[in-house]
């Protein structure tokens, strides 16, 4: 519980300090959100006179500090551009983005998992020198374009989707999951393929140990070492990636938003940015912090519970 709250309280003082830089971020930055919302109409007076009843002449922390408390409070504040309450904006884009990363990570542990075993069982083979290749291949492709590369290949060429066609999870929640599994599969290739080669590697490191060749003296199968002992020990560096990845999807389907045309935090973020419309981006900003760290916190603990030999107090 003593390490568990000194993580919760490292959570803490990483969300303050990313609410904060990207306050202070908005402020250096050139640009009025004023001017932006006034759009033509904007003159002199009008916008000093709404700069001044939306607080904007006040200094950088009494600006800072007025929104933090609100913050606190469950006040995430009112939109510049749209003029309405920033938690009415992103509630219903939050499932999305949670829903597409949750896809995302899924499949990279369906792939991954069969696949760098597979390739670990037949080191030096065929099968294992090819999908090598293609693992340096997909690394090296970056997420962004693996989305316009399925978006061709099975929207326009195999017509499996209709690209832009998506469909809310509240009219039909299977055709949702139908539109999300393809942003989900170019998220989830990178990652796949360096989760194969990691895994991989991890196992063919452990089956050379001393504790393999002991298994064996006793008389135990080959299945038995290798899911009983070498796995299990083997996949134990692997969780810390599967925690990294995740974390990294989360920040990656801002980018899949866009070429899917998926309504989630991604494209409000974007457009709230463009607008200097710091209140959104704060939240939005927030949202994903508090992901990533929980995500963070979570792995580990899953990591204690995977190797019981590392204690708390190591971890300290």
């Amino acid at each position: 519980m003593k390490y568990i709250g000194k993580k919760v309280i490292m959570m803490a003082a990483t969300l303050l300090t990313v609410s904060f830089l990207v306050f202070l971020s908005f402020f250096v930055m050139s640009g009025d959100p004023v001017t932006s919302m006034l759009g033509t109409q904007a003159t002199p007076e009008k916008v000093e006179a709404l700069r001044e009843e939306m607080g904007l002449n006040d200094s950088f922390f009494t600006q800072y500090f007025r929104w933090a408390g609100s913050f606190l409070k469950g006040d995430m504040g009112t939109s510049y551009s749209y003029r309405m309450p920033v938690e009415s904006m992103i509630v219903d884009k939050i499932p999305v983005t949670l829903a597409l990363t949750g896809i995302a990570f899924l499949l990279m542990l369906v792939l991954a998992v069969p696949l760098g075993i597979y390739t670990a069982k037949h080191e030096g083979g065929i099968a294992d020198r090819s999908i090598y290749v293609i693992n340096q291949i997909i690394m090296a492709i970056p997420p962004f374009f693996a989305g316009i590369l399925i978006t061709f290949l099975f929207g326009r060429i195999f017509r499996l989707f209709t690209p832009g066609g998506y469909v809310s999870y509240k009219e039909n929640f299977g055709q949702f999951i139908g539109y999300m599994f393809f942003p989900a599969l170019a998220i989830a290739l990178p990652k796949t393929a360096m989760a194969v080669k990691l895994l991989r590697s991890s196992v063919i490191g452990e089956v050379k140990k001393d504790y393999v060749r002991t298994a064996f003296s006793r008389g135990n199968r080959s299945n038995q070492v290798f899911y009983n002992h070498i796995l299990k020990n083997a996949v134990i560096p692997v969780v810390t990636f599967w925690g990294m990845a995740l974390a990294d999807m989360v920040a990656g389907s801002i980018i899949i938003e866009q070429v899917f045309s998926i309504p989630g935090l991604g494209r409000i973020l974007l457009t709230s940015i463009s607008n200097r419309d710091y209140p959104v981006v704060e939240a939005i900003i927030i949202c994903i912090a508090f992901i990533v760290v929980f995500i963070n916190l979570v792995v580990d603990i899953i990591y204690q519970l995977v190797d019981p030999r590392i204690s708390t107090q190591e971890q300290e």
